[in-house]
């Protein structure tokens, strides 16, 4: 007589494993395969503006006066300017100041702006209509003037760019990000945060901003370019870098007045000035989609 055996249950299925919000966001970016071209574009132009001038036996201001401007040849591969001088070398040791700018006015711009809306969102009541109306002010005075003040109380110093850019780009920022912060602290995962008895800093720090980090990555990828923009133009006016230094916005200038007779000192320089802004926007609007919490649940 054999022995009726119980019916065997279903193994339950094994739950997914989890994953940390980067690692989620690296495995969207992935997929994206304009912005990670864009990531490697910069990449690789960081490190040739890094490295590449190790390579040449010329520095950026060594001059050729009889050999003058001339076209792209093997000697010299994307040309000379006016005084002789090597495009491509300037255009690497250029590439170093821009990016610099870009890139440091950026932290400094992204820093205050992100603390500084953070707190006036989060808060709220009369610290949000006093911190807001003093970002008014500012917003009324010219930006440009602003930062030529700057300029000129503290001298004319490269760091002191830096600083002086991102004392002006972080207003839009902060904005931005105290909206994003009324717009979230009354949710529902903020709630529970407070009940649980986490502090303002855990609360602003640990939940606030990293939900609204697909805004602030795409809107630094816009002040990065705005930024060596602003630095080109205080170097026009001889208040940015200083001759015989360069960037890349002084050559485009420079090619500009140029360029019907020597084409290549503007078509180089714009070049790669127009493949740096192009990556950086497809590279923010990869990381705006990656970041994007809610598209993790999807």
């Amino acid at each position: 007589m054999s022995s009726a055996h119980p019916a065997t249950a279903a193994a339950p299925e094994s739950p997914e494993p989890s994953h940390s919000l980067g690692a989620d966001a690296w495995h969207r970016l992935q997929k994206n395969r304009l912005a990670l071209t864009g990531g490697v574009v910069l990449l690789v132009l960081t490190v040739l503006c890094l490295a590449g001038p190790y390579f040449f036996n010329v520095s950026y201001q060594d001059q050729n006066l009889e050999l003058g401007a001339s076209g792209p040849s093997f000697a010299h591969w994307l040309g000379t300017d006016t005084l002789g001088r090597d495009l491509l070398v300037r255009m690497l040791y250029g590439g170093r100041i821009s990016l610099g700018v870009g890139l440091s006015a950026t932290l400094v711009a992204l820093t205050i702006g992100v603390f500084y809306g953070a707190v006036a969102g989060y808060v709220g009541g009369k610290l949000d209509a006093v911190m807001m109306r003093f970002v008014d002010i500012l917003y009324a005075l010219p930006f440009t003037i602003f930062v030529i003040l700057l300029m000129v109380v503290f001298g004319r110093n490269i760091i002191l760019l830096f600083l002086a850019i991102g004392a002006v780009e972080w207003l839009t920022m902060a904005r931005i990000v105290r909206g994003q912060i009324m717009s979230l602290k009354k949710m529902e995962f903020i709630e529970a945060a407070r009940s649980l008895g986490y502090g303002n800093r855990r609360i602003i720090f640990r939940h606030l901003i990293p939900n609204i980090l697909g805004p602030i990555i795409v809107y630094t990828t816009l002040t990065i370019p705005a930024v060596m923009l602003l630095e080109a133009f205080l170097s026009f006016l001889g208040l940015g870098v200083q001759p015989p230094m360069s960037s890349w916005g002084t050559l485009i200038k420079d090619g500009a007045e140029k360029m019907e007779e020597y084409w290549w000192l503007l078509v180089f320089p714009g070049g790669v000035f127009s493949l740096t802004l192009f990556s950086l926007n497809f590279l923010g609007d990869g990381l705006r989609d990656a970041l994007d919490v809610r598209a993790a649940k999807d």
